[in-house]
């Protein structure tokens, strides 16, 4: 369980740490042309992933931090019971609990969350997010491939 929370703490402060630069060199809505399809900004959202509730006049933020504490909760508890072997759910907790704990400190002290990375091309663009963003689609996806493959071994066995 020990090194699945370093990693939690690791990306907690790898994500607060690039915030902590983006305010500090950037002001909001400022954004600095990288490469033609990438930018660094500094913008705020009061939503979730893709804005969503953005515009929901504040409770939305209450929300998101119980919601972050809640499933922060859920997350050490089924760590805690995590069998050693299980590499895959260790990668997944970790990285859903650093990110959860990212943006939601975020929510605490600015009352919103700070993106910086953009993608885009043309008129195309992907909405920004950050180092907890991230994590949180990392976790989720290996998460997601972790129950494909659990679903497949079910199946070939029971044949």
């Amino acid at each position: 369980m020990r090194k699945w929370l370093l990693l939690a703490v690791g990306v907690f402060v790898t994500d607060q740490l690039s915030k902590f630069w983006v305010v500090s060199v950037l002001d909001y809505l400022d954004r600095v042309q990288v490469l033609p399809f990438f930018a660094w900004v500094r913008w705020h959202n009061s939503g979730a992933a893709f804005s969503f509730l953005d515009d929901a006049g504040g409770w939305q933020r209450w929300f998101f931090v119980c919601l972050a504490l809640g499933f922060a909760a859920f997350v050490v508890y089924e760590l805690s019971r995590l069998p050693k072997h299980d590499k895959t759910m260790g990668w997944v907790y970790g990285l859903i609990l650093g990110g959860a704990l990212g943006n939601m400190i975020d929510r605490l002290s600015h009352g919103h969350v700070i993106d910086f990375i953009l993608f885009h091309y043309k008129g195309y663009y992907f909405p920004a997010f950050n180092v907890a963003d991230s994590a949180l689609f990392c976790g989720a996806v290996i998460w997601i491939y972790a129950m494909i493959v659990e679903y497949r071994q079910t199946k070939a066995s029971s044949q």
